[in-house]
């Protein structure tokens, strides 16, 4: 049976208990055990899906189609743990379980209550798959004292009281802040979130305090008296300059120790640490540096772009760069020359979207690629303003543009060479969808097949002609067009196993340009950079070296 570890956070958000909670997880791993890492978010919302980038940031999509909070990204990349629908959990979903039930009499007619009909959902969540790590750790979404959250934290209560003694421990992320004035880190706001989850019958075991500054010993040893914790179970939390030397900085400052301590687990393994020593290595002994161009649509927001951004990191680890990212808004080149803003860059990537806004500028951005023989990576979206350039501007189709468009604007003015997915094939299954449907769940989500053509670049990349990927799509580029665009050039190197729907894209007369309708961002790590992005970096250093 799991032992759990139940991971909040008070004082205020953003504090980075996904962070803490992968990094926690690595560290118990290089100690030799098992883990797996799950969220519980407070919002309404049944998932992420259906929210906007600028209110949550990307959607993280797992191997089994679940659209997921971002922090399962972090998970997957610090413990290389594929997460699955069963590691995501919102009030949303409990409630909708709960009155799905109700609605089919599974409560014999019982009143429907939060306790106990919505805090045993909740436990029923967490018992899922006990019996297959040694160590589960539950990120609870949001702070403290959110109403929101009342549900999971009086679930975690009973949960800890109904397992034997020892097999659950809770870690509470709080801030210190610091009083310039009077040169102050202040406690009193730790000491009150503490005593707010005193107040819901939880007690941490762990604190983890982030803090601009040195925290001194006085005001550990004050923590640890006021709120009740042993003073080596107080952890401070840097800020770092990157996410990577999470780790080895929570392992320098006693995180793993004192979790296994509160768990009685004495004498506790070694930890092997070769892994992550090699990861910080890569990240600051590096031989250049690179630009790379990410024209986008939700550039506002970095988190709408999250694992893009780790995956280029990733792919400048394994050739030993740093890769500078700069975010570049598609609309702006409704205003400004192409060429006079991308110029500069070593390599250009588009990544996904929704919608019409922006797309235009990521179309010029492609022809820009092409025509100057620039590295391009299309994801998604981008892949598609990729096929929608080739065919306006090298297969002579004028008015080539998606349905997705027409749809949006209720007119239709566009040839569609990117239609609406009305089918597919899932496993054995066929998948049919219409325009109609929900918009929540209904793309083509999770990891599809996928051949590659011999002697591709893709191929050569990816060392193989047999690869899956995760997708998150409901548009797609139509293969009537194929024949056409080929003999202008672009050759469809990746087509799903029975040959109907187009999975990459690349110019053969082109030094490095791939479309792909599939995330790869989405399975890269930092000790396992995905073969697309470290192939795309190196191109850039190339690049970087003609210019």
């Amino acid at each position: 049976m799991a032992r759990y570890i139940f991971i909040t956070g008070g004082v205020v958000s953003s504090l980075g208990k996904g962070l803490a909670s992968a990094a926690l997880g690595a560290l118990l791993q290089a100690r030799g055990f098992s883990v797996r890492l799950r969220k519980l978010d407070p919002y309404l919302n049944v998932d992420p899906g259906t929210m906007s980038p600028f209110e949550h940031g990307e959607v993280f999509v797992t191997d089994d189609g679940a659209e997921t909070d971002l922090d399962l990204g972090h998970y997957e990349r610090f413990t290389g743990v594929a997460a699955r629908n069963t590691d995501s959990i919102s009030s949303g979903r409990i409630y909708s379980n709960v009155l799905e039930k109700e609605r089919r009499g599974a409560y014999l007619g019982k009143t429907i209550q939060v306790i106990p009909h919505v805090t045993n959902e909740i436990k029923d969540f967490l018992r899922q798959g006990e019996d297959e790590v040694d160590f589960m750790l539950c990120e609870i979404g949001g702070t403290v004292g959110d109403i929101e959250g009342l549900p999971f934290f009086e679930a975690i209560r009973q949960f800890t009281h109904e397992r034997p003694r020892g097999e659950c421990i809770l870690m509470h992320l709080t801030l210190l802040p610091y009083l310039a004035a009077s040169g102050e880190l202040k406690t009193k706001p730790t000491q009150h979130s503490v005593k707010e989850l005193q107040s819901i019958g939880l007690a941490p075991d762990v604190l983890v305090c982030r803090s601009e500054h040195p925290i001194p010993e006085k005001e550990r040893d004050k923590i640890a008296l006021f709120c009740n914790v042993r003073p080596d179970a107080v952890i401070p939390a840097y800020d770092l300059k990157s996410i990577y030397e999470a780790p080895l900085a929570y392992h320098g400052q006693g995180l793993d120790q004192a979790v296994l301590d509160a768990f009685g687990i004495s004498p506790a393994p070694r930890p092997n640490l070769e892994r992550w020593l090699d990861v910080q290595d890569r990240i600051h002994n590096t031989d250049g540096d690179v630009r790379v161009a990410i024209v986008g649509k939700y550039v506002q927001l970095e988190d709408a772009y999250k694992s893009i951004k780790e995956a280029l990191t990733h792919g400048g680890m394994a050739n030993r760069v740093k890769v500078h990212v700069e975010w570049v808004d598609a609309e702006d080149f409704d205003k400004e020359d192409v060429g006079e803003r991308l110029g500069q860059y070593n390599a250009i990537l588009v990544p996904g979207g929704f919608g019409e806004r922006g797309t235009e500028g990521k179309i010029k951005a492609a022809q820009f690629a092409r025509e100057r023989k620039i590295p391009y990576l299309g994801i998604c979206l981008g892949m598609q303003m990729a096929v929608i350039e080739a065919a306006r501007n090298a297969a002579g189709i004028e008015k080539a543009g998606s349905e997705e468009f027409d749809h949006e604007a209720g007119a239709k003015r566009f040839e569609p060479v990117v239609y609406h997915l009305k089918e597919w094939i899932q496993g054995n299954q066929t998948v049919t969808r219409k325009e109609t449907d929900d918009k929540g769940g209904t793309m083509r989500l999770g990891a599809y097949n996928a051949s590659l053509k011999e002697g591709s670049r893709v191929a050569e990349v990816y060392g193989t002609t047999r690869i899956a990927e995760r997708h998150r799509h409901r548009y797609e580029v139509d293969v009537k067009y194929r024949e056409k665009l080929e003999n202008a050039g672009l050759c469809f190197s990746g087509m799903s196993p029975d040959g109907r729907l187009p999975e990459i894209v690349e110019w053969q007369d082109h030094p490095w340009f791939i479309g792909v309708q599939f995330h790869p961002e989405l399975k890269s790590k930092p000790f396992e950079p995905h073969p697309l992005f470290a192939d795309f970096v190196r191109a850039a250093v190339e690049n970087s070296r003609l210019v």
